[in-house]
Formats: C-alpha cells, structure tokens, sequence
C-alpha cells in the first residue's frame, strides 16, 4: 500500500533536506500553494510533497527517496498537462521547475535544454542565431512533456515531430541512476522516451537538432462558421498537397475579442493558421489559392518564429479552465465535416475552440514503429477543448467537449496524440500505441518494474 508523506517520520523529510541544494515545501509553507498550481486551473491536486529541484544531484535523490519510503511520485515539468499529470495527491512531486538552461552550439546546430525550461525559453535563445527547435503553437508549454509526448506544430511538415528532432537526452531512472540515451547508448530507453511519455525516468536535460529558421509567413485566415464543410473539403486536399514548407493547422473557434478587429468579437468562425518556411519572395504565390477563397479576415505576414509560437498566448495565459479530447483522423470526410459545423456552431464559451494539426509532410514520413508514435499514417491530430476562465463554466465546456467528441470519434482513427488527453485510462493508451505499446512494456520492465513513475499516461510493466 502507498505511504503517504503526513505519515512520514519528520526526521526522514529533515534529512532529505539536507541533501538538497532545491526545497521542500509542505502543506504548511507559504509557498506551496503557488507551487502546486498548473497550467489547467481545473486540476487542484494536493500533494504531501514538493520537492523543487535545482539539478540532477536533487533529482536523483528525490527518486530514491519516493522509492524507498513507497510515495506516489509525480513529475512536474512545465505543468501545462491537460490532465494534471504533473501532480498527485498526498504524494510526491519532484519539481523540475529549476533545472533551467538552453545551450546553443551554433556549429553544428544543436541546443541543449534543461528538463524544467518552457518553449518560449528556448525560442529567445536560439533565435539570435537564426536557429529553432520543432515544438508546438503555445510558447508556455513545457519542454519536457511536449517532447516526451510527441510534439507537434508550426514546422512539423518541414521538420518532423519534436521527438525526430531529439538526439539525445540525460535521465534519472527509477533506481536512482543517472543514464545517457542517444542513437548509440541505451538505444531502447531512447526509443522509448521518443513518444513513451514520463514513464521511463525523469529527463533532466534535452539536446535538440535545430533549423535555420529567423522569420516565417503566417497568422490566421477566418471564413464564416456556416462555411465549414466548404473550407474542410478544400483544406483537405490542399494540405496534404501542399510543399512541406507550408503548414495550417484548421479549427472551429470563437474571437474572444482583442486582437482581433471588432466586427469579429464573439462570432464563430472556421478558421485556419498558417505557417510559411518558404521563400518569402513566393509566399504571395503560395498564399493565392487561399486568398482566393475569400476569408472574411486574413492577418497572414513575415515575423519571427517567435512571434508566431507567441501569437495565442496572451489569450492563453495559465490558470484557465480546460477540459480537452482528442483523437487522430485518416480524413477530413463530408460526415466529419458536418459534425464540425454543427458543434463548432454552438461553442459554449468564447476559448473553447477545436483543432487539426496535419501529420504529413516530414512528420508522416517516419516509420511508425522508428519511435512509439504509431500513427504516422493519420493525416490529422485532433483536438478539442473546452476552456473558460470561470470555474462556473467548468461543467458547461465539459459537456460541450464530450458531446463535440462523441459526435466525431466515429469518423476517427482510433487512438489520440497522449499530449492531448486527459486520465482517460489504460485501453485508451494502449490504443494510441497500437502494436508498439507491447515493446514499450517490455522497456518499462527492464528500467521501472515496479512502476514508481505511474503518474502518467501509463503502461504498464510487463508482466
């Protein structure tokens, strides 16, 4: 049975301290509620623990001892997962929060990051350089569990998912040790940490291949909601047609309000943002086809990568209400389609929104068993989320969320992009591995068989 900390011995909690060059907060401490706080203001979880860790010395040693005395152990990256997965109740949370650092090496091209950094950490130091990192559309979001779940985004059809980017990465396993994983060593952890998620050790630091990247071409491009069916048919053909230079993820939406024009304030719309590595000398060219489409608001332009991994976050900030579902999709299909409009024309509050992220270009050309991410051949990650910031609209964005996906889970692939669902249980995972989940129960034997990291996506050991 699990311990937990209030039943612990002072004297053990005292000596850990003493080990620590972090902190420890408790219940008590003043800081702890800040700390137990994440990106989804839904989750209120309340650990026994928080053990706030400043490097890999403090990590191992907060493992050995979630080990030793049998806690519940959490790992906490940048706490942007949906599900809360980052914390546990009564339990132990090993904060990565202060491992902090992002190496360029502009030679040959490569950053090393530290487990607690978030993206938009990452982004200011590597672009002075001309250089960018594949990682997602929100720039809060943390390093650790985009990686480790996937990692899709602006530049997934030129470069692939984060984890194609991945060369190597540094871990504390269950039993304490520190291990280097990369193509050559502990090639079946490296494997495995490509999409396995947080169930192999903690990672306490990254090294990315980075692109010549400085500015791109993009921003949004809305047509009215009524035109859905019309804009998906077209979309889908294009983007899968499209130069892996041009990507456009394509969501139902509300404008919230600034900085979109007036006119727009709280009316749906289908809409799509886009992002151009190209030649700006031809984006005009490349834009043409989606210009002749006649949106009703175009804001599309050369910026900084940064800017355009920032463009949400204002609307986005942390403390939000969320509840999310997801799934892969093989087509965007008439049936599909219709779905869309009708709940994309009842969106319950202004941030709640649905997306689709294509997996084409480079990203769905990788094998599908090269790493644990097996739907490589979907064409599209979907996702829904219900948001608000009122916890009185929690259950109302919920409802709307699930109905919008039960609607829509029949036209689906199966299985979902782990980085976009919530505690949603073992078969679910097990789906979005398919035939991979059995290698990946083996590897979770070898280094964690008695499953202390399980505040996760789980899989489980094998047996």
């Amino acid at each position: 049975m699990t311990t937990v900390i209030k039943d612990l011995d002072v004297a053990l909690i005292e000596k850990l301290a003493t080990q620590l060059r972090g902190t420890i907060l408790l219940p008590a401490d003043k800081a702890y509620d800040d700390a137990r706080k994440v990106y989804n203001g839904m989750i209120d979880k309340h650990p026994g623990m928080i053990v706030k860790c400043v490097d890999v010395a403090d990590v191992m040693h907060a493992v050995n001892f979630g080990r030793d005395n049998n806690l519940l152990v959490a790992v906490r990256g940048g706490g942007h997962n949906g599900g809360g997965l980052g914390l546990c109740e009564e339990g132990l949370v090993i904060d990565l929060s202060g491992i902090k650092f992002v190496l360029v090496n502009q030679k040959n091209k490569t950053v090393k990051v530290g487990g607690g950094n978030l993206w938009g950490e990452v982004d200011h130091a590597t672009h002075p350089f001309g250089l960018a990192v594949p990682a997602g559309i929100i720039s809060t979001t943390g390093v650790g569990g985009l990686t480790l779940g996937g990692g899709v985004g602006y530049l997934s059809r030129k470069y692939g998912l984060t984890i194609d980017n991945l060369l190597e990465a540094e871990m504390v396993l269950a039993d304490g040790s520190f291990v280097t994983v990369n193509a050559n060593e502990n090639t079946d952890l490296f494997w495995a940490i490509r999409g396995g998620g947080g169930n192999f050790g903690i990672v306490t630091s990254f090294t990315f291949q980075a692109h010549s990247i400085t500015n791109v071409y993009g921003g949004p491009t809305l047509w009215p909601i009524e035109k859905t069916q019309e804009i998906m048919a077209w979309y889908n053909k294009f983007i899968q047609d499209a130069p892996d230079e041009l990507n456009g993820f394509i969501a139902t939406m509300i404008i919230p309000g600034p900085p979109f024009p007036e006119a727009l304030h709280h009316k749906q719309f289908c809409g799509i943002v886009w992002c151009y590595l190209g030649d700006e000398k031809k984006a005009e060219e490349v834009f043409k086809p989606i210009m002749d489409l006649n949106p009703i608001f175009a804001h599309v332009g050369s910026m900084p990568y940064p800017a355009i991994q920032t463009l949400f976050d204002g609307l986005l900030p942390p403390g939000l209400q969320w509840y999310w579902r997801a799934d892969f999709f093989d087509d965007l299909s008439a049936e599909a389609s219709e779905k869309h409009l009708e709940f994309g024309s009842k969106i319950p509050t202004p941030l709640s929104q649905m997306h689709m992220y294509p997996i084409s270009g480079a990203a769905g050309r990788v094998a599908k068993d090269a790493t644990p991410w097996a739907y490589r051949d979907a064409k599209y990650a979907g996702v829904i989320v219900g948001v608000d910031p009122d916890p009185a609209n929690a259950e109302k964005i919920t409802t709307w969320c699930k109905d919008y996906w039960n609607a829509l889970h029949p036209y689906s692939s199966g299985g979902a992009y782990l980085n976009f669902i919530m505690d949603e249980g073992e078969e679910r995972v097990k789906t979005s591995y398919k035939d991979n989940y059995a290698r990946l129960s083996k590897i979770k034997r070898q280094y964690d068989p008695e499953n202390l990291f399980r505040v996760n996506q789980n899989i489980k050991p094998a047996i």
